[in-house]
């Protein structure tokens, strides 16, 4: 997949651990962790904004377009 979810890198910048990242912004372990590692098909807009807005970082510190070759 050419989308690849850089949240365990913004996790690791902020010293957060996934349980406490779930418990901030409302989602339960289990979503977190398939977003976590590049399983989800889809990430809602406000599911997007409260991350970020734990994590103080841009949607693009986050999610990352690499092209096939």
């Amino acid at each position: 997949m050419p989308i690849i979810v850089n949240l365990d890198v913004m996790m690791a910048r902020r010293k957060m651990s996934l349980n406490e990242l779930s418990e901030k912004v409302g989602l339960t372990l289990a979503n977190l962790s398939i977003l976590k590692t590049g399983k989800a098909k889809a990430i809602r807009f406000s599911t997007l904004e409260a991350i970020c807005k734990v994590l103080n970082c841009q949607p693009a510190d986050i999610l990352e377009f690499v092209e096939k070759e």
